[in-house]
């Protein structure tokens, strides 16, 4: 079942090659990068220094087509920051602050600028500083910015907190501030409004232990993958932002994952990547999917479509993950404790002794609410579940297996799932990760 499913995976990985061709490379221009499987997006990473106006003109004419800015820096340079910002300005760009980033001091007026503009990281002001006892040149400062800050119809509240904050501390404003303030802005409004909330979205896969149809399998595989990318490019128009923050531009694909709960719907599909198109054509209602990929289950439903990722479940015959959004980084490696339920449930096997309770868990009245709640014990290392009396018993040792008719009994281990592949959903994107 292995064969088949890594076969399998092998059919989505060369399909979404020839769909996306080779992976482009990233292009640099000091704190700015450009990459050319995504250039409608310059990324801003790190200090605004004195060479950063420049720097940023070289970034938009190596991605003329740019429609936002992302933005995660300390800040830097004022003069810098605000000819940033009025390049942006007048380019109509949208500018976004991913979770996780941070656009402090001189980068707040880089956000400001931007036509339509979201915070889900940290944004944060303060007044400007100045190494010399210019005053002159200090108040000249403060009137550019005030100038600028107008253009961009900067609330006036946020400029009082703006000059009223110290230069040595940081006003870093809370999401209820944001919406107070109205700083996010969608494009064209006629005066800033919330944007829409993130959609997360995910996909993934697993190691099964098929040993048969595996040509079959790459076929329709490849077939079914091969009008994803397409797809994906054929849904509703969305701003610059909302196409950042909501539409899936790749696929994280996992290995003996199961996404469990959280079912739109379970339909039959013939493989993973049918199952996955599935959940791509639901306008971002689908964020997730499991197919399961036994071929000894020729009937009923395979593919789960799911409406978040929900509770991550070891299952060897799964074939699971998520779709992700430009807004959300690559997801890291997951360990959990599992208990596979197609490889480590046995029938009529009892594992006397070793309870962590003198009482069978209540909540548990079916062997799979038992294994889960074993899997949710810290303490619990296996079960017995006794089919006839619906009584589960949570294991804090494993004492020597016995018949035990009528029982099931699962052992407990902790696994390490890594992202097999992240495939990009973007024409002209590439194929990153890999196991």
């Amino acid at each position: 079942m292995r064969y088949l499913v890594r076969a399998a995976l092998a059919g989505i990985v060369l399909s979404f090659i020839y769909i996306n061709g080779v992976a482009a490379a990233e292009k640099r221009f000091g704190p700015f990068a450009v990459d050319d499987t995504n250039p409608g997006v310059i990324v801003l990473d790190g200090d605004i220094d004195v060479n950063s106006g420049l720097n940023f003109r070289r970034a938009l004419q190596a991605a003329p087509t740019a429609k936002l800015v992302t933005l995660n820096s300390p800040g830097g340079s004022v003069q810098m920051g605000l000819l940033i910002a009025d390049d942006i300005h007048e380019r109509k760009l949208a500018t976004y602050i991913p979770k996780e980033s941070k656009c402090f001091s001189a980068c707040s007026f880089v956000f400001l600028a931007g036509n339509e503009r979201k915070v889900d990281g940290a944004l944060g002001v303060h007044q400007i500083s100045s190494d010399t006892p210019d005053l002159v040149g200090a108040q000249l400062a403060i009137s550019d910015i005030i100038e600028v800050l107008n253009r961009f119809e900067t609330p006036m509240d946020v400029m009082h907190i703006m000059f009223k904050t110290p230069p040595d501390d940081m006003h870093v404003f809370s999401q209820e501030e944001v919406a107070q303030y109205k700083l996010n802005r969608t494009a064209g409004s006629a005066a800033p409004q919330v944007a829409a909330k993130d959609a997360l979205t995910s996909i993934a896969s697993s190691e099964a232990n098929v040993k048969d149809q595996v040509s079959n399998t790459e076929i329709s595989t490849e077939a079914a993958v091969a009008s994803l990318a397409p797809e994906a490019n054929q849904q509703a128009k969305l701003s610059p932002l909302e196409e950042f923050t909501r539409r899936p531009n790749r696929i994280v694909v996992y290995n003996g994952l199961d996404l469990f709960g959280d079912d739109i719907s379970s339909i039959r599909m013939p493989d993973a990547a049918e199952c996955a198109k599935s959940c791509l054509a639901m306008d971002g209602e689908c964020k997730a999917f499991t197919f399961n990929a036994n071929p000894k289950i020729k009937r009923g439903p395979n593919c789960f479509l799911k409406s978040s990722a929900g509770r991550a479940d070891g299952n060897s015959v799964a074939f699971s993950g998520r779709f992700l959004s430009g807004a959300e980084s690559d997801p890291s490696a997951l360990t959990l404790g599992t208990i596979d339920p197609t490889t480590a449930l046995y029938d009529d096997i009892d594992l006397p002794g070793g309870d962590l309770s003198r009482r069978p868990e209540r909540a548990a009245t079916t062997p799979l609410d038992c294994r889960l709640a074993c899997i949710d014990d810290e303490l619990c290392v296996a079960f017995t579940y006794i089919k006839p009396k619906k009584e589960c018993w949570l294991k804090g040792a494993i004492g020597t297996p016995s018949f035990g008719k009528g029982m099931v009994s699962g052992l407990k281990k902790l696994e390490t799932f890594s992202p097999a592949r992240i495939i990009s959903l973007d024409r002209g994107g590439g194929l990153v990760g890999g196991q």
